[in-house]
This record gives structure tokens, C-alpha cells and sequence, in this order.
């Protein structure tokens, strides 16, 4: 798309759809939020000519969207990652997934969950085996926590939104959305259970798109002895493809749980949770198992 030919030049839409015009961008965009960065990886996951990546990838980086990282001289080789510029996008990219989800591959309904045959649900599974994206995320305390430097096993366990009482957090109706109640539960569960977590040298971590402020007083309310992280600026959310809702003027995750051994790599993916206390002990007896020592 031509800029310079778009009917409204002072329209927003208009001029971030001279940079982003196709369909193709925004799926690039999507892939390198998601860690795959080389040529010939994108052309391999996209499906698409190599003539039509190459043109794409040369405007984003024009653009500002994209910059380049050289990790081979002899021939030259590049990774190509986001600017701050390029982050800027994945509320959108969210906001594209969400409508989706809901309007195009759903009935329209607000909901925190899903069916476990739903497409959504196939996505989430599909997780298995991939290693947790390079992001760094801000714990309640301000700590900032790369999910790609730990030592044990990690749990995250994504949850949409939990407060303390008197910090009107809650949107209204937020009750009858279904799977968006039980934050709580869940968190003061995996409290009870922490000791035998860390037993099976594994971190927990709760995770939302709250702010750092907000998960402190729920922290604090709640006597949490681990971290909740704060995806905010969805790193995390666009990185693996959440499924997400929107509440309160708020994106936020639907309740989910990753399990990811010490190398990084996810190994077990609860979605849905429709029960979040005994999601716990589900999530602690696959560690169980899966840290048992062979026969």
C-alpha cells in the first residue's frame, strides 16, 4: 500500500496500514514476537515466496518496525527483532486474536474459557514441546524475572486478574464471566502446595496483565510466598499466542498453566482449567511424575 495514496492522511489507521498493509506483515510481526526470527525459518513457518519476505522484511526494517541482528559475516546472516517501535504492536496483535477467537471462530460470547475441543484450546496444547519465549517480565516486587534463565523446573500459572479487597479492581460483571472468578482460590492453593513444589526444585509463578502495583497488594493480601509477574505490555501473551479476553477495558489471560522443565522447554499445558484449586494438585502430580527417578 502506497502512502502517499492513502484518502486520509492524518488518520491513524490509515497511516499504520501504509506500514502494516497486508496480512502477511502483521503474521510476520506475530512470528518474530514469538522468538522465530531468521529468514529461512519465518519463509518455512509463513508458507510464503521468499521474493514477498524479503520485500516485507526490508520495509518493517525502513520502517522502524524491525531492526537487524547479524549473527553470521561469511555469508551475512541476520536475526531480525522487534524495536520498541515493533512492541508497540502486540496489543494489536492480541486485539486481532481476540476479535478472532471470539467473532470469527466463536459465538460473539465474552468468556474467560474455552471448549476443550475449540480450536483455541488445540493451539494452547500445541505449546508442548516449544521452549518459553526470551522475555523478561516485572515481578510485584519491581524484580525483573527472564523466564529463559531458570535453573529448575517453573510453573506459570496464568490467571485473569486478582485483588485485593478495597483496590476496586474488579470490572463490573466480572462474576458472570465464565472462568474469570476462582483467581484467588487458585493463588492461595498453590501457596498451601508451595513446599512441595519447591521439594521437586520448582518455581512458581503466577501471571497476569495486571500492573506490578496491583499484584503487590494482592501479594500482600493474599501472603503469597512467590512472585507474581506482571505481562502488561503482553510479551509473554503474544510470544506463545494466550488466549485472551477483554474486561474492563483490560486484555487480559484466560486461566491457563505451563509446566516447563529446567532446559526452558514447556512440558505439560493445562487449558481449560475449569476447576482452579485441583488444577494444582493435577499440575504437582505431573511433576511428580515427570521428576520421578527411573526404575
Amino acid at each position: 500500500m502506497d502512502r502517499a495514496a492513502l484518502a486520509d492522511a492524518d488518520c491513524g489507521i490509515s497511516q499504520a496500514l501504509g506500514v502494516m498493509g497486508d496480512g502477511w506483515t502483521f503474521l510476520i510481526v506475530r512470528d518474530i514476537a514469538g522468538g522465530t526470527t531468521r529468514f529461512d525459518a519465518l519463509q518455512r513457518a509463513l508458507g510464503v515466496s521468499r521474493r514477498a519476505l524479503t520485500e516485507r522484511l526490508a520495509r518493517l526494517v525502513e520502517d522502524g518496525v524491525l531492526r537487524r541482528r547479524q549473527y553470521s559475516a561469511h555469508p551475512p546472516r541476520y536475526d531480525y527483532l522487534l524495536t520498541a517501535k515493533g512492541e508497540g504492536l502486540l496489543p494489536v496483535l492480541v486485539a486481532l486474536q481476540d476479535w478472532g477467537t471470539r467473532h470469527v471462530m466463536g459465538t460473539g460470547a465474552l468468556t474467560a474459557t474455552a471448549d476443550g475441543a475449540s480450536a483455541e484450546a488445540r493451539r494452547v496444547h500445541a505449546l508442548t514441546g516449544r521452549r518459553l519465549p526470551d522475555v523478561t517480565l516485572t515481578g510485584h516486587d519491581g524484580t525483573p524475572v527472564d523466564l529463559c534463565t531458570r535453573v529448575g523446573w517453573t510453573v506459570l500459572y496464568c490467571f485473569p486478574g486478582a485483588y485485593a479487597p478495597g483496590t476496586h479492581g474488579y470490572p463490573p460483571g466480572w462474576s458472570d464471566i465464565p472462568g474469570a472468578p476462582g483467581c484467588t482460590l487458585e493463588s492461595i492453593t498453590y501457596a498451601a502446595r508451595h513446599p512441595a513444589f519447591l521439594a521437586h526444585n520448582a518455581e512458581v509463578y503466577g501471571v497476569s496483565t495486571q500492573r506490578p502495583d496491583q499484584l503487590a497488594a494482592f501479594v500482600a493480601h493474599a501472603r503469597l510466598p512467590f512472585p507474581l509477574l506482571s505481562d502488561q505490555d503482553l510479551t509473554l501473551t503474544t510470544g506463545l499466542l494466550l488466549p485472551t479476553f477483554r474486561a474492563g477495558g483490560v486484555d487480559r489471560l484466560k486461566r491457563l498453566t505451563l509446566l516447563a522443565d529446567p532446559t526452558g522447554t514447556i512440558r505439560e499445558v493445562q487449558f481449560p482449567v475449569t476447576d482452579p484449586a485441583a488444577s494444582v494438585d493435577d499440575v504437582l502430580a505431573t511433576l511428580t511424575r515427570l521428576t520421578r527417578p527411573p526404575a
